[in-house]
């Protein structure tokens, strides 16, 4: 039997031997006071406040995009934009089992179906050879594309940037393009990823973002959509907001519309947060120079790297175990030690919603289930 003594020990000394060290804590060392008083002094708490039209600008000046819709968390993000790829009741969803349940909640809002694909081994998200197989099986009739073993359409695929490492995006836009099918990224964990030169989330027709307590930057809960397409830009913005016609007093709307606006309160926090991004993202990328260099010479343990081409916001630092058993054995010593650790989630296919899914052969996604653990990865004070 293994012994992660050492290997938990150097954790802990690398975070300051704290009694508890965190998967991820927030780091509050900025303006986020001052704007949240300052928010709190307005009056405008609510949807209505200089800080949620800020959030949005400099979201967009820091991605890229043309348009950048705050709501109130990336799940309702990730169900506006699907909504605006024009995914429908009954729809095929492309996407990858190895994700976070939000992934398949949205696409189930809709009525639609997730199609599990496999991930890829070098950067644990969406494979674009295993969509370059599962295309083999799609055919265009008058430009709509049908999934030809199940007879359905399909309305978008949905590539998840696992733990901020960017997907070959750029061929899985190439492969998708070919089909007429719309790509949403799920970005949610990847804001400060790039991948060859360019913003993960922008390559798509639409991307999204969290920041939930626990993301590289946090608001508490928050989300936002970003998109280069200037009708869904504007659409995403009306809908979200309860399609309420623009008027000084009447109340009159046009869409079934969503109360997915984000609160002013939680935009002043973002905006202090994204002014401290790239601080955030350098030093997390030297915790993870620090865990490279530590566990290269470490046989029963492999340190994730980043994809070639790519720039990684480390937002979970990840190592592979050599089986299950030693997986266990780490999760449990960490733990029992006060070092925070998860596994990787359990494959969206197998939970009983999901599980009379279509999907292909998920091999690589079952190894890094059964093999990943997720170490602490918070900014070092």
């Amino acid at each position: 039997m293994l012994n992660f003594e050492k290997e938990i020990n150097f954790i802990k000394s690398h975070y300051g031997n704290q009694d508890f060290t965190p998967l991820h804590e927030p780091c509050f060392s900025g303006n986020e006071k001052k704007y949240v008083l300052e928010t709190i002094d307005s009056t405008f708490v609510s949807s209505v406040g200089k800080f949620v039209d800020l959030f949005e600008e400099k979201i967009k000046e820091y991605t890229g995009a043309k348009y950048a819709i705050a709501v109130v968390n990336g799940t309702s993000a990730l169900h506006m934009s699907l909504l605006l790829a024009g995914v429908e009741q009954n729809n095929l969803v492309i996407t990858q089992s190895l994700s976070f349940i939000a992934t398949c909640n949205a696409i189930s809002y809709l009525g639609a179906e997730p199609a599990f694909i496999d991930v890829d081994s070098k950067n644990l998200g969406l494979s674009a050879e295993a969509l370059k197989e599962f295309l083999t099986e799609v055919e265009l009739k008058e430009g709509i594309p049908f999934h030809i073993p199940t007879g359905k359409k399909i309305g978008a695929c949905v590539p998840m940037h696992t733990f901020g490492f960017p997907v070959e995006i750029d061929k899985i836009v190439q492969l998708c393009d070919e089909f007429n099918i719309p790509v949403v990224e799920d970005a949610a964990e990847s804001l400060g990823s790039i991948y060859k030169g360019k913003h993960t989330g922008t390559f798509g027709l639409l991307g999204t973002y969290s920041f939930n307590g626990n993301k590289t930057i946090t608001c508490g809960g928050g989300g936002i959509i970003v998109t280069d397409d200037d009708k869904l830009g504007v659409l995403a913005k009306h809908i979200t907001t309860q399609a309420k016609i623009p008027h000084r007093w009447e109340y009159k709307h046009d869409y079934i519309g969503y109360n997915y606006r984000c609160p002013n309160l939680n935009a002043a926090l973002a905006c202090a947060q994204i002014e401290q991004l790239e601080v955030f993202i350098a030093n997390k990328r030297e915790t993870a120079i620090t865990y490279k260099n530590y566990f290269q010479e470490n046989e029963n343990i492999k340190f994730i790297l980043e994809p070639n081409e790519s720039r990684s916001n480390y937002w979970l630092n990840a190592i592979l175990l050599k089986d299950n058993d030693a997986r266990d054995q780490f999760l449990t010593e960490s733990n029992d030690h006060g070092v925070m650790t998860r596994p990787a989630w359990g494959l969206l296919s197998k939970n009983k919603m999901f599980e009379n899914c279509y999907k292909k052969s998920l091999i690589v996604s079952e190894m890094i289930e059964s093999r990943l653990v997720n170490i602490p990865s918070s900014v070092t004070k």
